[in-house]
């Protein structure tokens, strides 16, 4: 029987990253999934029990991971649960893992962007695809307060691509700071 499990949290460790001698790509880091529950006696959200998870990734999602995946992101996960009793000469243990099968910036705690991969069929190397400086184009020309000096989009994040800014935010709060960019500041919190 095969567990499928959906999570979300913080990437509590670096992305590890490391391909194997036969060429096999792996990425792997620590989940840390706190639940949360509104306090209506206290009128503020509170943190539960934090369980933590090593989360697996193998070939593209895996390269994938090393370009967009930061410690500190707050992410969505989708994979197979395995749970491993381990012993040692001291000892012993449980290992929760999870094989993962995609994996996203969480957008309750802030935004992304995306960048298709695509595969060269002559060299079989994945490159990457911004159709025609779409987007990001589009949101400077009608936000120009959202972009730098030099007409840049504001972008925060890992490494580039696909980054999500907000780290440390709390989507709980109604009145977004001044520092909110235009894409954020009016949302209300996402629950």
């Amino acid at each position: 029987m095969t567990d499928i499990i959906t999570l979300t949290g913080l990437v509590a460790t670096p992305p590890r990253h490391l391909i194997t001698s036969e060429g096999l790509p792996i990425a792997s880091f620590r989940l840390a999934s706190t639940q949360r529950r509104y306090d209506r006696r206290e009128a503020k959200w509170v943190d539960g029990e934090t369980n933590w998870y090593t989360v697996t990734a193998f070939r593209q999602l895996a390269m994938n991971i090393s370009a967009s995946i930061s410690k500190g992101d707050r992410v969505v996960v989708t994979g197979r649960l395995r749970i491993r009793d381990w012993t040692s000469a001291e000892k012993t243990g449980t290992n929760i893992e999870v094989d993962a099968d995609s994996i996203g910036h969480d957008l309750a705690w802030g935004t992304a962007s995306f960048t298709r991969n695509i595969v060269n069929s002559a060299s079989s190397t994945p490159a990457t695809d911004d159709p025609a400086g779409s987007l990001t184009d589009q949101a400077a020309e009608a936000h120009p307060d959202a972009t730098d000096q030099a007409g840049v989009s504001e972008r925060t994040g890992s490494s580039g691509q696909g980054g999500s800014s907000g780290q440390g935010e709390d989507p709980d709060q109604l009145d977004a700071p001044a520092t909110e960019s235009w894409a954020t500041a009016s949302l209300p919190a996402p629950f």
